[in-house]
């Protein structure tokens, strides 16, 4: 989607908004497509004295399971990234400023790289989810399994000898 800005950069005080879904079901992440439904994106761009910010915001479908106890997890994921947007660079730190010099912006590549960015590392059911069992692969969510928990290193495992 291209976000045509020259309007809102030439006169102070003027706004543009629009709004668009971004095909993302078909984004591989960890051997998984977590995304089930594209992502409902309405970006504002708004020329307050001078400065051109641009307000996103996104709302999808995702899909994952537990990374300690593998359940199913889905949830409406939703998203506001803010950005500052400028015609050229005048230095070389260009990490707070979007460029812009034909005053045309490809949406597309910035919402799915703010999304990434944004998803949490960590997928978890609950904060305190015990996950799996490592032996027997029961849920110990559920409760505890009859499996030994003493596990000796093997590197020790010589110093064991001594003790027997």
């Amino acid at each position: 989607m291209i976000f045509d800005l020259k309007e809102v950069f030439e006169r102070e005080g003027a706004a543009q908004t629009v709004s668009f879904q971004l095909a993302i079901s078909d984004i591989e992440l960890d051997g998984a497509y977590p995304f089930t439904s594209p992502a409902k994106v309405t970006a504002t761009a708004a020329n307050k004295t001078g400065i051109v910010s641009l307000s996103i915001d996104t709302e999808f479908e995702y899909s994952r399971p537990c990374d300690r106890c593998m359940k199913p997890l889905s949830d409406i994921l939703k998203y506001s990234f803010e950005h500052r947007l400028i015609t050229t660079l005048c230095g070389d730190d260009d990490g707070d400023y979007i460029e812009t010099p034909d005053y045309r912006l490809e949406l597309d590549d910035l919402v799915l790289s703010d999304i990434l960015l944004e998803l949490p590392l960590k997928h978890l059911c609950s904060d305190d989810c015990k996950g799996l069992c490592f032996k027997c692969g029961k849920d110990l969510n559920e409760g505890e399994c009859s499996c030994d928990k003493r596990t000796i290193d093997p590197r020790l495992e010589v110093l064991k000898q001594l003790i027997d």
